[in-house]
């Protein structure tokens, strides 16, 4: 071979298929300096909350009667307890392993855990939940228009439809 550009293209794409998967004790290293099991349990804690405020919006200006608001009332609860069993930590970490090794390498694996054992990576993982909390708050502040604006769609579109509601 005389051309120094496709040699060095082959010798690339050899050394790209030849990259080492991730082990699964690295990614344990990643996910427990990412304190991805604790973030997942934040989302449970705001879980319920969500449903709440959800189900609160729902019900605004209907007539309910004291038996339906008890049953409206206790459903989120019920709801979370649901998530939190399904999405619990032990059923997600295998998830996350196999979708980590499908996706980083051995080499990307070690820099994200050098990263995120620097001061840098340390303080983006100690705000992150702060950060999801604001943009939980922020999307839930949005919701009434978007619902708003989903509803003017649909009644659009089955108007345009000839389908009467």
């Amino acid at each position: 071979m005389r051309n120094p550009l496709i040699l060095s293209l082959l010798l690339s794409a050899s050394l790209a298929c030849s990259a080492a998967p991730a082990s699964t004790e690295s990614i344990n290293t990643l996910l427990a300096v990412t304190k991805t099991e604790s973030l997942v349990s934040s989302m449970h804690a705001q879980m319920e909350q969500v449903m709440r405020q959800a189900m609160t919006q729902a019900i605004s200006g209907k007539k309910v009667s004291e038996e339906q608001k008890r049953v409206l009332e206790a459903a989120p609860k019920q709801f979370a307890a649901v998530m939190k069993d399904e999405m619990s930590w032990a059923n997600l970490k295998t998830m996350y392993i196999n979708i980590y090794q499908e996706t980083f390498t051995q080499e990307e694996v070690d820099g994200l855990i050098a990263f995120y054992r620097s001061p840098a990576g340390a303080a983006f993982v100690n705000k992150m939940p702060l950060v999801m909390q604001k943009s939980t708050a922020a999307m839930q502040a949005r919701l009434p228009q978007l619902m708003e604006k989903m509803k003017l769609a649909m009644e659009k579109t089955l108007s345009e439809a000839g389908i009467s509601r």
